[in-house]
């Protein structure tokens, strides 16, 4: 085997889920392969790079082995080279109480105090 359809390939290395969802995602132009947009039936081989919108964020692979059958995530995770930038820092927003919530309970209140005495 030289080559297996892109959609495949997304599924068995659990980028994606389903083929469906793989298939989707080509077909919105969130695919790309050495650069390109493909369409799901596009032939990926050893070597390729390939950038998709995946649901974890954006993700970079290198092609290192070839499937088409899903595999186990020990074994998928051999099909490619993740090169996928890491994602950005999550801010941790402050505790603010929602308006026309009234006054703390007690429970409120020691929760509160608890935030404040880690920040």
């Amino acid at each position: 085997m030289d080559s297996v359809r892109i959609d495949r390939w997304l599924c068995a290395a659990r980028i994606f889920k389903s083929r469906t969802q793989a298939q989707d995602a080509c077909a919105a132009g969130h695919v790309r392969v050495n650069g390109n947009p493909v369409r799901s039936s596009h032939a990926v081989r050893i070597g390729d790079e390939i950038h998709t919108h995946a649901p974890r964020g954006l993700v970079v692979l290198k092609v290192t082995k070839l499937a088409d059958k899903r595999l186990g995530p020990e074994l998928a995770r051999a099909l490619y080279e993740d090169h996928s930038p890491p994602p950005p820092p999550r801010e941790e927003r402050p505790f603010v109480r929602a308006r026309g919530a009234g006054r703390p309970t007690k429970a409120d209140r020691r929760a509160l105090d608890r935030l404040r005495e880690r920040g």
